[in-house]
């Protein structure tokens, strides 16, 4: 009989353990919705008792509080982001500074701790008489409430941790022990200190209970090694966990798949970065936007939807496609629409087709656009989005696009021929589909050929799929990346790889932000201004191990936004306790500085630099600025580094390093232009200074230029080769020297002796000419003294001049005979002859 108590309190106990609200609801920015979990307490007992449910003692007053709530429940919406021009921006500083008066406002920090009143008040006290009576329901909401102030309840952190723990040791709920854990993680709300180690501990405890949020958070702390040494084996294993159930979510929705908006990013980014537009390796170098300044690069989505509806009314086939597309697919910011995207669709078509035939002569592209939009068409009819479902309606717009070999009509056909929607069935057409559409590399159909070659499972099968899923995983696919992480996971046509399996089945789970993470509430709130709720839900995503969420809270936290203090006086209220954390802020500069954020790597730096958050630590920043200054990415970091050369913070004072660095800056950034120049003006002067005071610092020198010890080769050579290649330069120019490919250089010591010969003949030749021509001239006034004596003799024996008349005197002559002179024939035979 003893034995049959304690039987039966185990199995109680076990049923309490197995009471749970599901681990990934909750209530969320205000929303009062709550479901449970199927393998919950309340649904053990329903299937037990025939479908009735044992509720809970106080579950009647859990309902009266909701129906309250629900009288306070206010969602959130989509702030409209608009872009400001240079006179907008002016306005609205202008504005800012401004003095408000304030005669009877309350103050931040009083008006945050008002008293409950009226229906929250009555709502709450509900609650707190259903809660005495360890309803779960009841514990859970008080501590969404006091820790997410949700229906604009007043946050008491220490109050919700009391809530969470009595949550999860009454029954072992896992939300409540994964809360439990990020509130040890992070400190927040100074409700309990910081322990990794205990944050480690409820972490698995939930994750170990299918908490997936819980379950990402193991993995990336054992992948990242916060809190416990790095291991890879841990890692996967959770991130499969979390990825298996990621996949099946996927694959759960119409054919192709789940689509969903993307609502990760970087709030940072929409400023230019962690320093500015400019100044952050996010917006500058290769990242920044090189569009001309009248393109669209800069302009909100508000302004690209106006200018493409007026195109498209004046008949723009490409703008009405390209608003279709935008409708369709939707962004941060921008929900679906799928009527609208139907109608820029339609539009298209019917430029095209008229009463079910192309029309003639259809403008240029035209066609391709067409089919296309066709693709859509037939895309949302397959999947029901926005219309009713019909498989018929999508084979015919899919025969159309297939027509204009559009590579998602032929997709579609091979998705309705495969699984036999509307058709019938034949994986042979399908496979054919396939093909097509996989040869113009659309990954969805590279995805479908790589399941069918897996089916085969023979060796080469298998090689080939793994390489059509390869293909895939470049542009993203989430399939893709799974099938690569399961390859590496178990070592398929290679050696096994645990990091490169972590990897993918990272980017798996990361990509089903609506299962797993709180993004578009963190959005929500960000761009509604609750900065304080924003953080909040950026905090669960960040200890998940989104890069981008890491950052978020950094940035949200950081208190040297700027070193200005114009922006801290411009600032209407001061900031609440809760955003007041440089120490978190670090943390997570820190971890997304270890997921490749180099704008984070360069905070980290500011951080040590100044003692915000920690103690000042000179070398630490030493080592932040010089990690990010060898991706040669961030010119703030390789200017930092100048800076400190120049005036000798934690490296050695020198001010041709701080120059190097400088100059290094201005390369990396065309930007940095002005602060460089006027650096380098003041380091000039100061060197020049220490120059005329011997000081010790190295001052700023001009790069030695190495001096050539010339050899005779290298002499013979220039003088051979130095006209030709000035010719040759100033003929080309420079267009031409990528053009112009020449051969090998010139071996100067394999030719050396025959330049000497040569060199050596034709000296000695010019010197016989020479020598030949003196001897000539020699002779030549040696004629003309006899002939000019003989004269004289005559003339004084009167003999008459003309009888024995002479030629002139033949004029001095030079090195050679001029032309018409009668030697001119005889000195070139004679050269030859002698």
């Amino acid at each position: 009989m003893k034995g049959l108590l304690w039987l039966s309190l185990l199995l109680q106990a076990i049923a309490f353990t197995c009471a749970d609200i599901q681990p990934d609801q909750r209530v969320l920015g205000n929303d009062a919705v709550e479901t449970t979990n199927g393998d919950s307490f309340h649904a053990e007992v329903a299937a037990q008792s025939g479908g009735q449910a044992a509720r809970e003692p106080g579950a009647e007053l859990v309902d009266s509080a909701l129906a309250e709530l629900h009288k306070l429940y206010q969602p959130l919406h989509h702030r409209t982001r608009k872009q400001h021009g240079v006179f907008g921006t002016l306005l609205h500083l202008a504005l800012k500074a401004v003095p408000t008066l304030r005669l009877s406002a309350p103050t931040p920090e009083s008006s945050s701790k008002h008293a409950l009143s009226g229906t929250l008040l009555q709502a709450t006290k509900l609650l707190e008489e259903s809660a005495r009576q360890n309803n779960t329901d009841a514990l859970y909401i008080l501590a969404e409430m006091n820790f997410y102030g949700n229906f604009s309840h007043p946050r008491n952190f220490p109050a919700a941790f009391d809530y969470y723990h009595q949550l999860a040791s009454l029954n072992g709920n896992s939300s409540a022990l994964y809360m439990i854990g990020m509130m040890y993680s992070t400190g927040i709300g100074g409700a309990v200190e910081r322990d990794q180690a205990r944050a480690l501990l409820y972490y698995t405890f939930a994750a170990n209970k299918g908490h997936t949020r819980a379950e990402m958070t193991v993995a990336h702390r054992h992948h990242a090694g916060i809190g416990t040494p790095k291991n890879c084996e841990s890692a996967v294993r959770y991130y499969k966990r979390v990825a298996d159930k990621a996949i099946a979510w996927y694959r759960s929705g119409p054919p192709g798949g789940r689509a969903w908006i993307s609502e990760s990013h970087r709030i940072a980014d929409d400023h230019g970065g962690a320093y500015g537009e400019g100044a952050s390796a996010a917006s500058a170098g290769g990242n920044a936007l090189k569009a001309h300044p009248n393109s669209d690069a800069y302009a909100s989505i508000e302004d690209i939807i106006e200018y493409l509806d007026l195109m498209s009314q004046k008949g723009d086939f490409k703008a009405s496609f390209n608003l279709g597309r935008i409708y369709y697919e939707g962004q941060r910011g921008l929900d679906k629409n799928m009527a609208l995207a139907r109608k820029y669709f339609f539009d298209v078509t019917q430029k095209y087709w008229r009463k079910n035939r192309p029309v003639d002569n259809p403008k240029t592209g035209l066609d391709r656009t067409a089919g296309k939009a066709a693709g859509y068409i037939g895309r949302m009819y397959m999947r029901g989005e926005g219309v009713e479902q019909d498989f018929n309606r999508a084979k015919v717009w899919f025969e159309r696009g297939d027509i204009l070999k559009d590579a998602q009509s032929q997709y579609g056909l091979g998705l309705l021929y495969l699984n036999g929607y509307g058709v019938k069935a034949d994986a042979g057409q399908a496979i054919d589909y396939f093909k097509m559409a996989a040869n113009q590399d659309y990954a969805a159909a590279q995805v479908q050929l790589g399941y069918l070659y897996l089916d085969h499972g023979s060796n080469e099968d298998v090689a080939t799929a793994n390489h059509y899923f390869e293909l895939a995983a470049r542009w993203a696919n989430m399939e893709a990346y799974y099938h690569l992480a399961e390859a590496n996971n178990i070592g398929v046509t290679h050696d096994r790889s645990c990091s490169a399996a972590v990897s993918y089945y990272k980017n798996v789970a990361e990509r089903a932000e609506p299962l797993v993470s709180s993004w578009a509430e963190a959005n929500l709130a960000y761009e509604s201004g609750d900065l304080e709720l924003a953080l909040l839900e950026y905090l669960g995503a960040a200890e998940q191990g989104y890069e981008k969420a890491q950052n978020n809270v950094a940035h949200i936290l950081d208190p040297d936004k700027s070193r200005l203090p114009i922006t801290k006086l411009l600032s209407r209220h001061p900031t609440p306790p809760l955003l007041q954390d440089p120490t978190l802020a670090l943390i997570q500069w820190t971890r997304s500085s270890r997921q490749g954020n180099i704008d984070a790597m360069v905070k980290m730096g500011d951080y040590y630099l100044y003692g915000i958050g920690t103690d000042a630590d000179v070398d630490k920043a030493v080592q932040c600025y010089t990690g990010a200054s060898e991706y040669h990415q961030s010119a703030q970091a390789l200017y930092n580094l100048g800076w400190m050369h120049e005036h000798g913070v934690g490296l050695d004072q020198d001010y041709h390093l701080a120059k190097r660095y400088y100059d290094a800056a201005l390369a990396t950034n065309e930007e940095a232009y002005l602060p460089v120049a006027l650096s380098l003006l003041k380091l000039r002067a100061k060197s020049a200074w220490n120059t005329f005071t011997h000081g010790r610092i190295n001052s700023i020198q001009d790069e030695p230029t190495p001096r050539k010890e010339w050899s005779l080769s290298d002499w013979i050579n220039n003088f051979l080769q130095d006209d030709d290649a000035q010719f040759y330069d100033e003929f080309y120019g420079e267009e031409y020297e990528d053009d112009i490919s020449g051969g090998e250089p010139l071996d100067i010591d394999d030719g050396v002796m025959e330049s000497v010969a040569i060199l050596g003949l034709a000296a000695a030749l010019v010197f016989l000419i020479m020598y030949r021509q003196q001897r000539q001239q020699a002779a030549r006034r040696q004629e003309e003294e006899t002939r000019r004596q003989q004269q004289q003799q005559q003339q004084h024996q009167g003999v008459p001049a003309g009888g024995n008349q002479q030629q002139p005197l033949q004029q001095e002559r030079g090195l050679f005979p001029r032309p018409g002179d009668p030697d001119f024939g005889q000195w070139p035979a004679g050269v030859v002859g002698h």
